[in-house]
């Protein structure tokens, strides 16, 4: 009627908690390696849509040539003029943050905004389309590109950078703006530019 206990049986409590104490401790290895997956998870969310953002803009966002010129002096192309707009869909274009690559046979530069001055050796100037003898400043809105309708000349100086372009001679412009978005011009110089103040390039 009543179990006899035994020494025998007093062992199985004994193997009961140290099973739990295992289980216990097996919950505790899983909430923790639970808390590490979910926090890289949500790093590596992040870290993709700004991975996304980025390109998106530098596909997106593009400075359009909508015309070019050279001015000519003593039978060389001493200064271009690009006349610029932003592309459909990108978002504002700051030009005082972007950078202007030059480059022919014989130099290659990296220019940067010239704020307010003319452009120089080292520097490209932002002029407004109907006075292009009036530099911009990084104080004036109009350096930044946030209509399909805005249009601003970016200057380029050979003669300041020591490479004036020749009758016939090519160079290549390369626009990159705030995002890292490039757009590649090719300028070529006509094979005759004699008694011309202003040559198509």
């Amino acid at each position: 009627m009543f179990a006899t206990i035994t020494e025998d049986d007093g062992d199985r409590g004994q193997v009961g908690i140290g099973t739990l104490i295992i289980f216990i401790a097996m919950v505790l290895v899983a909430a923790v390696a639970a808390g590490v997956l979910i926090n890289t998870a949500g790093l590596l969310e992040s870290t993709a849509s700004d991975t996304g953002q980025d390109a998106q803009s530098e596909v997106s966002n593009q400075i359009s040539v909508v015309s070019a010129s050279g001015t000519v002096g003593g039978n060389n192309v001493t200064g271009l003029n690009f006349t610029v707009m932003k592309s459909a869909g990108s978002g504002d274009i700051d030009l005082g943050d972007a950078t202007v690559e030059y480059s022919t046979e014989d130099v290659s530069k990296t220019l940067t905004f010239a704020d307010g001055a003319a452009a120089g050796a080292d520097t490209f100037a932002v002029t407004n389309i109907d006075d292009l003898s009036t530099q911009l400043s990084a104080t004036s809105n109009d350096i930044v590109l946030s209509n399909s309708s805005d249009r601003v000349v970016i200057q380029i100086s050979p003669s300041s950078i020591g490479d004036e372009l020749q009758e016939g001679e090519d160079a290549t412009v390369r626009f990159v703006d705030q995002s890292g978005a490039t757009t590649i011009y090719g300028v070529n110089v006509p094979d005759t530019i004699s008694d011309e103040q202003y040559v198509a390039v």
